[in-house]
C-alpha cells in the first residue's frame, strides 16, 4: 500500500530569507508570545520576532508572511515583569497610541524580551542584575547593529532627500494596508469595516507573489481584485497594460493617485 506523500515545508533558512525580505529589518530576538491589545479580552499566541523597533507577529512559526506588525520605536515605558497564577510572566508595553500586554512562558524568557525591546527603542542596555552574562552579551551586540542601523537609515533619507527625484525607499517594512489573509478573508474584512478604507494588500496564492482587493462605492459596492506580480525587485500589476512599479508601496500609491484619493489604505484603527 502506497504511503501518501506529506506535503513539503519550507526550509528554516528559506523562511529567514524570506522574512528578511519581506521586512527589509534585522533579526534580534524571536519566540512565542502571548499578545492582548488594550481593547481585547483575550490574549492570542503569535510567533514574535524583533527586527529592528518592529515586533512582527505571525500566525504559525514556519510562516513566511507576517500576520501583524507593531512599530515600538515610540515606546514609552515599560512595567515590570510579574508572574501569574501558571508561571507565565507578564509585562506591559505603554506606546503612544496605547498598551500592548506581552506574556512570555517564564520570568527569565520575558525578562529576555521586555530588555531587548527597551534596548533597541532606548538605544542602551537597561541595567538588570538578573540577566545572565550571555544575554547582556546579546544585548550589548544588538545595540551596535540598531546603532549602526539607525545611522544607515539616516544615511539613505538625508541622501535621497537631497535628490531631485528621490525613488521610493527600499528601507520601509510592508505598507501599512498588508494583511496576511485570504481573498474571502479580505472581502469580509472591507464589507465589515468600511470607514477604515477600502484597499487591502494580500498574499498572492502562492507565496511569491500579491494581490490587491478594492471595494468602490459606486452605484452599489463592487469588490474587484488585482494580481501584483514579483519580477526580481519590481512589481508588475497585471492590468490591460501592465505597470512596472519599483517597490508595493508604490502600487499602493499607484492604486491611490489613479482613482484621485476615492481608494484609501484599510487601515484597522486599535
Amino acid at each position: 500500500r502506497e504511503q501518501p506523500k506529506e506535503t513539503p515545508q519550507p526550509a528554516p533558512r528559506q523562511i529567514f530569507q524570506e522574512r528578511q525580505r519581506i521586512t527589509g529589518l534585522p533579526l534580534y530576538l524571536q519566540g512565542y508570545l502571548s499578545v492582548r491589545h488594550s481593547r481585547c479580552k483575550e490574549f492570542r499566541v503569535y510567533w514574535t520576532e524583533l527586527r529592528g523597533t518592529m515586533l512582527f507577529f505571525y500566525d504559525d512559526k514556519k510562516a513566511p508572511m507576517y500576520s501583524q506588525k507593531l512599530d515600538i520605536s515610540a515606546l514609552t515605558s515599560a512595567t515590570n515583569v510579574y508572574p501569574d497564577e501558571n508561571g507565565s510572566a507578564h509585562f506591559i508595553l505603554m506606546l503612544s497610541n496605547g498598551e500592548l500586554e506581552l506574556k512570555a512562558n517564564d520570568s527569565e524568557s520575558g525578562k529576555e524580551w521586555k530588555c531587548f525591546i527597551l534596548t533597541v527603542t532606548k538605544l542602551s542596555v537597561p541595567p538588570d542584575e538578573s540577566l545572565l552574562p550571555g544575554q547582556l552579551t546579546r544585548m550589548h551586540e544588538v545595540l551596535e547593529k540598531e546603532k549602526k542601523r539607525r545611522i544607515t537609515h539616516n544615511d539613505c533619507s538625508s541622501t535621497s532627500l537631497n535628490r531631485k527625484s528621490p525613488p521610493s525607499s527600499t528601507l520601509t517594512t510592508m505598507p501599512v494596508c498588508f494583511y496576511a489573509v485570504s481573498r474571502q478573508e479580505a472581502t469580509e474584512m472591507l464589507e465589515k469595516n468600511p470607514s477604515c478604507g477600502n484597499l487591502i494588500l494580500r498574499p498572492g496564492r502562492d507565496s511569491k507573489n500579491y494581490a490587491i482587493t478594492i471595494r468602490h462605492e459606486l452605484d452599489a459596492p463592487h469588490l474587484k481584485h488585482y494580481k501584483v506580480m514579483s519580477k526580481g525587485t519590481s512589481y508588475v500589476i497585471e492590468l490591460e497594460r501592465q505597470v512596472t512599479l519599483p517597490s508595493l508601496q508604490d502600487v499602493v500609491n499607484y492604486f491611490v493617485t489613479q482613482t484621485r484619493g476615492k481608494l484609501k489604505p484599510f487601515v484597522i484603527r486599535t
